[in-house]
C-alpha cells in the first residue's frame, strides 16, 4: 500500500514544506486541557514540592508554561533521579504517571536523593493527543544541540547544570494503535517515503540505551512493573517494533544518534517506558500504575547499585 491510502496530507514522494505543515496543523483540534490534568494537579503539589517554571512554549494562538518539580529538601551532595513524561503528549500514562509518581512518592527517597520530574514536556501534543509539535516536529527526536523543538531545548536547559549529577533518568512514553494508523503514515507522508506497516506489541516493554544497556537494571525495572502489567511478547522473528529483543521486555536504541530524551544526561541507569494502552488486557488506572512503579524500581536500582 502507498502513503496516499493512510494519509490525507501532502502528495506521495514528496517532502512536505511550510503549506503542507499548515494543512496538518489545521488538521489538530485542542481536545483535553493542560490546565485541567496537569497545571492543576501540579499546583495542589506546592506544600511538599518545590515547583519552578522552566520555560514556555510561544506558538501562533498557544502559549504553555513549563513546570518542574524538584524535591523540597534538596540537598546539592545528593544524586539526581530525573523522571519525565509527555515528551510524546499523546501518550497519556507518561504524563499522568509522573504525576501520580509526584502525588504518592514524594518523601520515598528523602535524605537519600534529590528528584526532579517534569511531567509534561510537551503540553501543545497533551492537549491535541498528538505526538509532533506544532511545528510537525518529533520532540524524541530533537535533543540534540540547537534544537528546532522548544520543548527539547526547553528541557535540555533546564538538565544541563545537572547532567554530570543524575544517577538515573526514566522516560515514560507509550506505544498505542495510533502509532500504526496515525503517526507512522503521518512521518512517511511527512518525508516523503513510502508507509511501512508494522505491528504493535500487546504489552510493556522497555527502550534501554544501546551505548549503555545495563541489563540487571532493565530486568529490575521489568519485574516490578510485570506485578502491575504484562510484559510484551517478542514478535516471531524475535523483535518487537522491528526491533531485537536482547532480554526479557527489553529493546535497544541508540539514544545520542536519534536524539532521544533519555540520552540528555550522563545517567549511568537510563531507561524509556512504553506502556500499551490500547490492551483489552490494561486499563488507564494499570497504565499509571505501571509507569509508577517503573519509576521506584528504576529509583531503587540506582540507590542501591551506585555507579562508580
Amino acid at each position: 500500500m502507498n502513503q496516499s491510502s493512510f494519509y490525507p496530507v501532502g502528495t506521495p514522494g514528496l517532502p512536505w514544506g511550510e503549506a503542507e505543515r499548515e494543512a496538518w496543523r489545521s488538521r489538530q483540534r485542542v481536545q483535553r486541557s493542560y490546565a485541567d490534568d496537569v497545571l492543576r494537579r501540579i499546583d495542589a503539589l506546592r506544600a511538599r514540592w518545590e515547583v519552578s517554571q522552566y520555560g514556555e512554549l510561544d506558538y501562533p494562538g498557544a502559549r504553555y508554561p513549563l513546570f518542574a518539580l524538584r524535591s523540597s529538601g534538596w540537598r546539592e551532595e545528593l544524586p539526581v533521579m530525573l523522571v519525565t513524561g509527555g515528551v510524546h503528549g499523546y501518550e497519556t500514562s507518561g504524563v499522568h504517571g509522573a504525576l501520580q509518581f509526584a502525588e504518592q512518592h514524594a518523601a520515598d527517597v528523602a535524605g537519600r536523593a534529590n528528584l526532579l520530574v517534569v511531567p509534561c514536556v510537551s503540553p501543545w501534543g497533551y492537549e491535541r493527543i498528538q505526538r509532533w509539535n506544532a511545528a510537525a516536529l518529533d520532540p524524541n527526536r530533537s535533543f540534540y544541540a540547537d534544537s528546532p523543538a522548544q520543548e527539547a531545548a526547553a528541557l535540555m536547559a533546564l538538565v544541563a547544570p545537572l547532567r554530570h549529577r543524575v544517577a538515573t533518568h526514566i522516560d515514560l512514553h507509550e506505544t498505542t494503535d495510533s502509532d500504526e494508523n496515525e503517526f507512522r503514515p503521518a512521518l512517511a507522508a511527512r518525508d516523503g517515503k513510502p508507509f511501512e506497516p508494522g505491528t504493535i506489541p500487546d504489552g510493556f516493554y522497555l527502550c534501554a540505551d544501546s551505548a549503555r544497556s545495563q541489563p540487571a537494571f532493565q530486568q529490575a525495572v521489568i519485574a516490578a512493573v510485570a506485578a502491575v502489567t504484562h510484559i510484551a511478547p517478542a514478535d516471531p522473528d524475535g523483535t518487537i517494533i522491528g526491533s531485537p529483543v536482547v532480554a526479557h521486555g527489553v529493546i535497544e536504541y541508540d539514544y545520542g544518534r536519534l536524539g532521544l530524551c533519555a540520552g540528555i544526561t550522563d545517567a549511568p541507569y537510563r531507561t524509556t517506558t512504553e506502556v500499551y494502552p490500547d490492551s483489552p488486557r490494561a486499563t488507564p488506572a494499570q497504565c499509571n500504575a505501571a509507569q509508577v512503579a517503573a519509576v521506584a524500581a528504576a529509583i531503587d536500582f540506582a540507590l542501591a547499585h551506585p555507579a562508580g
